[in-house]
């Protein structure tokens, strides 16, 4: 089975395999080197690259081989058969723009949580309305130094207000979401087999959930909670714009 699986990935599919996999030999080879300068700042961070908008989404998390191996899965499984349906320009224009689009949704996402942290500080007076800029640049330059400044602040605030400056993002979850939605579109009563629990659900009901979790956590906004949950939502939502236009006049799959 595996070795079918291996022997049918379509062209544009393998190439997208092949890329992500040399990508994370290279972190594996030069870490920070690379990820300080691939993975996607937010705007504003000193961090922050334009080329970084287009090399994000080939990185992952070296910590853990299950965040490539996941997703690159995802984009064997659910990418194959759009390419097929689609055609290989078809698809890759779709798979980037996909991945665009969750990357200006978790920026904007992110900029907006730090002007809203920014109006909570000052509402419990934990700074001043003078010292917001000079603790966001400090926070843009220095990092985790802001909370070893000299005055009177919680420790928590001052690396969530770090977090927000600089925190980066990285992997191709964005990308996966907007292919989750095209499947779910195109073949919304194909059976798939979740792993836990090992049980089938038709793909519209799987992406609909899927989404509706993102969602949830997304807002939930757990500080422990390190996944880009609005680049996911913002995958899925440009994919599905995108397939909705084009299926205007679209035949049905199954």
């Amino acid at each position: 089975m595996f070795n079918n699986l291996i022997k049918n990935i379509s062209p544009v599919v393998k190439n997208l395999l092949l890329i992500n996999v040399l990508f994370f030999i290279a972190q594996l080879t030069f870490k920070e080197t690379i990820e300080n300068n691939l993975t996607l700042f937010p705007f504003g961070s000193e961090g922050f690259k334009p080329w970084q908008l287009a090399t994000h989404f080939f990185m992952h998390s070296r910590q853990s081989i299950g965040h490539i191996f996941f997703n690159m899965f995802a984009v064997v499984i659910f990418g194959t058969q759009l390419e097929r349906v689609w055609g290989p320009k078809k698809f890759l224009g779709y798979y980037l723009i996909c991945a665009f689009g969750a990357a200006l949704l978790h920026m904007l996402v992110n900029y907006l949580r730090l002007k809203s942290f920014e109006s909570h500080l000052l509402e419990i007076s934990l700074i001043e309305p003078t010292e917001i800029q000079y603790y966001l640049d400090i926070a843009k330059n220095q990092g985790l130094e802001l909370i070893k400044s000299n005055r009177n602040y919680t420790a928590f605030p001052l690396m969530e207000l770090n977090s927000l400056v600089n925190a980066p993002m990285l992997g191709a979850s964005g990308a996966v979401f907007g292919l989750l939605a095209a499947f779910g579109y195109l073949f919304p009563n194909t059976e798939l087999m979740l792993l836990f629990p090992p049980i089938p659900i038709k793909a519209k009901y799987f992406v609909i959930g899927y989404a509706a979790l993102e969602l949830y956590l997304g807002i939930s906004n757990n500080p422990s909670d390190n996944v880009a949950h609005f680049a996911h939502l913002g995958g899925a939502f440009v994919g599905i714009i995108i397939v909705l236009y084009w299926g205007k006049n679209r035949n049905s799959f199954f």
